[in-house]
């Protein structure tokens, strides 16, 4: 096995630890996340989720993030057994709802269709997919624009850049989409973490295998982009879903 694959097969490592280990670690270092999440595609402004099993009657908290809208249940709000019914007011008109699915520990998400008025357990089809090349997508367009200022031209080195930041970015972006929480507060631990994580495997990887300018040069080139796109990631996380 000659050098460039070691080093190749050591960015993939790093990104399947990456993957692997770090749900539990940010999990274990964060505030109490949320026991049921009610994922909502443009809901209107005055919606709101009443839980009517529980004698207390208690109200989701809301948060939104462009077009979605998370209507939240901590661990203080559930009742012992698993029959829980929901009043929710559509456009005048109240219907009620229940979850068919018993709840497992934190971070139960169900998807409720305001059309069909009913909870459906996960999120919508393709949200996964969708919101992962989105992020995808525009973390190569900032750290492609700093490639390009630092005077990388040739389309060797720009190969290069493209394939250890789809490993690095899919495989952190991936893992943000599957690492518990909806909510973008829970979120950011995790992506500095995983950021973490990008930086070593970009730093091993771009300057073994870029060559049109000094490894000097790569690594800080390196540094500057995983700090802009950690800043970039932090925003829009707090902007978009996730």
């Amino acid at each position: 096995m000659n050098k460039s694959s070691k080093y190749f097969l050591l960015v993939m490592a790093l990104c399947a630890l990456l993957i692997s280990i770090l749900p539990g670690a940010a999990l274990a270092n964060s505030a109490e996340p949320p026991s049921l999440v009610i994922l909502i595609n443009n809901p209107p402004d005055d919606l709101s989720i009443v839980m009517v099993s529980n004698d207390n009657k208690p109200e989701a908290s809301v948060r939104r993030a462009a077009w979605e809208g998370y209507y939240v249940f901590y661990s203080r709000d559930m009742q012992a057994g698993d029959n829980y019914r929901f009043k929710v007011p559509a456009e005048g008109n109240s219907f009620e709802c229940s979850l068919d699915t018993p709840l497992a520990g934190y971070n139960n998400v169900f998807t409720l269709d305001l059309g069909e008025q009913k909870l459906t357990l996960g999120q919508y089809p393709f949200r996964r997919g969708i919101l992962v090349s989105i992020r995808v997508v525009l973390t190569l367009m900032i750290e492609g624009a700093v490639f390009w200022l630092f005077g990388f031209r040739s389309g060797r080195s720009w190969l290069i850049f493209l394939a250890v930041n789809l490993v690095t970015q899919g495989a952190l972006n991936i893992w943000l989409n599957y690492g518990g929480s909806l909510l973008p507060s829970y979120l950011l631990i995790n992506l500095i973490v995983g950021e973490f994580f990008v930086f070593a495997a970009e730093l091993i990887g771009l300057a073994y295998l870029i060559r049109e300018h000094s490894p000097c040069r790569v690594r800080i080139y390196v540094v500057a982009a995983n700090v802009l796109s950690l800043i970039a990631g932090g925003y829009i996380i707090s902007v978009l879903p996730v």
